[in-house]
């Protein structure tokens, strides 16, 4: 008995994996929610883009008055003291236009540091919601393994090159988390003619 039960063992060890495939990419793009924080960020952006078309606005401005002390400074007809007194102006012009050069720096960095935060805050919270209902599913219907078809190499070239269409959840899962969302809600990105780039974090979009 002893020796029927270890020879068993290899046949145990030996069982066939049941493998799935699912595209992540794919998922992750179609979801809802992705599309909800993608129109978040946009509006994030489009926000961003006005305050700096304000600070970009006012250097503008700053350089054009700076030009035209710097002719008044150089202007033979008026006086001495007009003269002195412009080129002071023009001075004062100089470290205005250097500050806002510097608050326009900031500005931009920060608000590129704020939304790739976001965009990466993003990702892990709806990738973590994906992984659990892969698992789930993989688990209900006793798969081994589940293998991203979507995914690359560092060369940008397949990982999976072939693999059978029979047991692909992708489909099935892009089904299943979109019968939650909002009515309408995808018809209406299907009608809209602005494309849904980048996405953001997901705070705002519950």
């Amino acid at each position: 008995m002893a020796l029927a039960a270890i020879c068993l063992l290899p046949v145990a060890s030996m069982a066939q994996p049941k493998i799935a495939t699912l595209n992540l990419k794919k998922v992750f793009d179609s979801y809802y929610k992705t599309k909800q924080a993608d129109a978040l960020l946009q509006d994030q952006g489009a926000d961003a883009d006005k305050v700096l078309k304000g600070w970009l606005d006012d250097y503008q401005t700053a350089n054009t008055e700076y030009k035209k002390l710097i002719e008044g400074a150089n202007d033979q007809v008026v006086s001495a003291e007009e003269r002195a007194k412009r080129k002071k102006a023009a001075e004062a012009k100089v470290v205005e236009i250097s500050s806002l050069e510097k608050s326009i720096t900031q500005f931009k960095k920060e608000a590129t540091t704020r939304i790739e935060e976001q965009k990466r805050r993003m990702r892990e919270k709806i990738l973590a919601e994906l992984r659990e209902k892969i698992n789930a599913k993989a688990k209900a219907r006793n798969y081994t393994h589940v293998l991203d078809t979507g995914a690359e190499g560092n060369t940008f070239t397949p990982i999976l090159l072939y693999a059978e269409t029979e047991n692909d959840l992708t489909e099935e899962l892009i089904t299943e988390i979109n019968q939650s969302a909002p009515a309408g809600f995808l018809e209406s990105l299907k009608d809209s003619k602005a494309p849904v780039n980048t996405p953001p974090d997901l705070d705002k979009s519950k």
